[in-house]
């Protein structure tokens, strides 16, 4: 997480749909915004969520009342990745339902928020032939709101992990916004190695001994801002390679098998391991503060289906901008 000294979004209030584990809520209550409602339906995401800000997610959004949501400036949503049935010809919002984006653009439609902010993944700009985007371009449009898309990687922002992850920015169009940029990239200046635990203890868990272990003579002495690939275990497929900390992290996964599964493994210190779930948050811009799931699976699983804080601070830096001018 980056220290934002100008609450640009002071005065501005949020809802939190699809929240997880609260980033988004993190980014914009960074710059000063105030969360007004939040939704998440997996009970220990829920869980988390309470123990850092206090209140719980309501449940399943399919079933909510678009009416019972508070008024809000921001609708933030990560909403996941679903192929739209393309029936109409029109592809706006009718041909959203039956997906969970359309219960987003019920809220936006009854609620009529300033901006909307969506993240998803990388793939989901070119998913099924662009069809997908195109649904919701047609959508935010015939809703009223001009749409921006771009796809950033969190390692041009500061963070050393390879994660490319399109965010959607929507402006209602009386605000008359039609200048809307996305923040710079940046030289990356610190390595998988600077966000690693000092504590041995906590990583003793992570480390994984095998015989089947092989490395490939690549020297570990420099740094970059891209993985370095120095061995293997086994065949050497997913979840069974070993990187080196002196490059960046592989993209977290909330799913991925192999011995190494969902962090990739890295040679630390002379031993290979796993990263540890804090680790994994200081990956994706969650502070030390942040209180984690104590089941390291759940840990592991939420922080692989996270979005970064950091790019979503950078972005809404450049939100509170174009709504100052």
């Amino acid at each position: 997480m980056i220290d934002i000294k100008e609450k640009t979004l002071e005065g501005y209030t949020f809802i939190d749909l699809f929240a997880g584990l609260g980033g988004f809520r993190l980014a914009l209550e960074s710059l000063g915004a105030k969360c007004v409602y939040s939704n998440e339906w997996d009970l220990p995401a829920q869980e988390v969520y309470k123990a850092n800000f206090g209140d719980t997610p309501e449940g399943d959004i399919t079933k909510v009342d678009e009416k019972t949501i508070p008024d809000h400036d921001i609708l933030c949503a990560g909403f996941p990745c679903q192929a739209f049935s393309i029936s109409g010809k029109q592809r706006g919002f009718e041909d959203s339902r039956g997906t969970l984006f359309f219960d987003v653009a019920r809220i936006i439609k009854e609620k009529r928020p300033k901006i909307v902010f969506m993240e998803n993944v990388k793939n989901f700009a070119t998913h099924d032939n662009g069809r997908t985007l195109e649904v919701v371009k047609a959508t935010m449009e015939e809703l009223g709101y001009t749409f921006y898309q771009k796809v950033l990687n969190a390692v041009n922002y500061g963070i050393p992990q390879k994660r490319e992850r399109i965010y959607m920015v929507c402006f209602r169009n009386d605000l008359g916004i039609a200048n809307f940029k996305y923040p710079k990239p940046f030289k990356l200046t610190r390595h998988l190695a600077d966000f690693l635990l000092d504590d041995e203890e906590m990583v003793k868990k992570c480390i994984i001994n095998r015989p089947d272990t092989y490395f490939n003579g690549e020297a570990d002495d420099k740094y970059s801002d891209k993985t370095i690939r120095l061995g293997i275990v086994n065949k050497g497929g997913q979840g069974e390679r070993i990187y080196s900390a002196k490059g960046i992290a592989i993209t977290l996964s909330a799913y991925g098998g192999g011995i190494f599964s969902k962090t990739g493994g890295y040679l630390i210190n002379g031993k290979t391991r796993k990263l540890h779930p804090r680790e994994c948050a200081r990956i994706m811009g969650y502070p030390d503060s942040y209180i984690m799931s104590k089941s390291m699976s759940q840990a592991y699983k939420q922080f692989g289906n996270s979005v970064v804080v950091d790019v979503l601070q950078y972005i809404a830096v450049e939100i509170g901008e174009v709504l100052k001018k």
